[in-house]
């Protein structure tokens, strides 16, 4: 998240943030002020230039008010958590990484979609937290996911766990 503190926004005024060849009424994501003084906003997931604009509505169309060059960096994340796991018992894992607010923690199978949720825990919430194991043994795998503009969802990091 960027967190965006402006001064003097007229009313009306969104921030935004855009790849800095995009016309004015483009942008990946748009936050409204709403008159208060500063906002967040989620940045892309994959790394790269991109701007931060003021915007506003000129003659019934979106205007750049005010722009400013943003680098992101490549998105990283680690995992902690027991080797082995007693099946249907709680046991706590620890993910730090991009913490937005999509990005989940979760143990699945190896084989398992990105897709797959359960059970889980947002790190932007907590980044330490305790999750239950699942009933059947076997090998398992703890993931940071990330979902953020531009990337989407990707698996920022794995970890095996043996549930015993």
């Amino acid at each position: 998240m960027l967190s965006v503190l402006v001064s003097r926004a007229p009313a009306g005024a969104r921030l935004a943030i855009a790849r800095p060849a995009d016309p004015s009424a483009s942008a990946i994501v748009v936050v409204e002020l709403g008159g208060r003084p500063s906002a967040s906003l989620p940045v892309p997931g994959e790394a790269g230039g991109y701007e931060l604009r003021l915007t506003g509505d000129r003659d019934g169309a979106p205007a750049i008010l005010l722009r400013q060059p943003v680098a992101t960096t490549p998105a990283e994340a680690t995992l902690a958590a027991p080797d082995r796991v007693a099946r249907g018992r709680d046991f706590p894992a620890r993910g730090i990484g991009p913490n937005g607010i999509h990005d989940r923690v979760v143990l699945v199978e190896p084989d398992a979609p990105a897709e797959a949720l359960e059970p889980s825990f947002f790190p932007a919430e907590n980044v330490e937290a305790r999750l239950e194991a699942p009933d059947k043994p076997g090998r398992y795998e703890l993931r940071y996911l990330m979902n953020a503009p531009v990337s989407g969802l990707r698996i920022l990091a794995r970890r095996p766990v043996t549930v015993e």
